[in-house]
């Protein structure tokens, strides 16, 4: 079997073992992560079905003053980032991700809060399979964080092919893991 095949499995796996566990929690620690605290350019996303709940973060952000952008995804399957004020009115919901309404920005991110399936002790990521993360993850220096549920954070290294992108940390309900 083949890197891409391997991954195609453990992301059908994955996800079957996040929806039987799925448990609503909060991610508000994360804010009190030093890179988090001082950061002012905030890229987020909208959290959907059983990925870890944004929308405290979210708002906690905006709150703090923070200018948090979320991702509109490109037909080439790139993204580009949208500024959000934290009204549901500046989104749109394209199938079943909400994304932002409004002006594409070129911005110099602090933070990159992302999702992800699994994450390994090395900061290999595991996402859903459209790469999107990875390019913009390739030409930003931010902070990057992966939001996590509990089981998710392995210490078996997963499959990597030379696109992917590593992050900076993990954070599970409980705790914030740097690499």
């Amino acid at each position: 079997m083949d890197k891409q095949q391997n991954k195609s499995e453990l992301r059908k796996l994955y996800r079957r073992q996040r929806a039987d566990r799925f448990n609503t929690e909060s991610w508000l620690h994360i804010l009190s992560a030093s890179e988090l605290k001082n950061a002012t350019n905030v890229a987020s996303y909208i959290s959907y079905e059983f990925e870890p709940e944004t929308s405290d973060v979210n708002q906690r952000l905006i709150a703090d003053g923070k200018k948090v952008f979320l991702p509109r995804l490109l037909e080439n399957n790139d993204i580009q980032w949208v500024s959000w004020n934290g009204s549901s009115e500046n989104l749109t919901k394209v199938e079943k991700i909400y994304e932002p309404i409004g002006d594409a920005v070129e911005v110099e991110l602090d933070v990159i809060i992302l999702p992800a399936l699994h994450v390994d002790r090395m900061g290999n990521r595991l996402g859903q399979g459209g790469g999107s993360y990875d390019r913009a993850l390739s030409r930003s220096k931010a902070f990057k964080i992966a939001l996590l549920h509990y089981g998710e954070l392995t210490s078996e290294i997963l499959p990597i092919q030379p696109h992917d992108e590593k992050i900076d940390a993990a954070a599970t309900p409980e705790i914030v893991v740097r690499f």
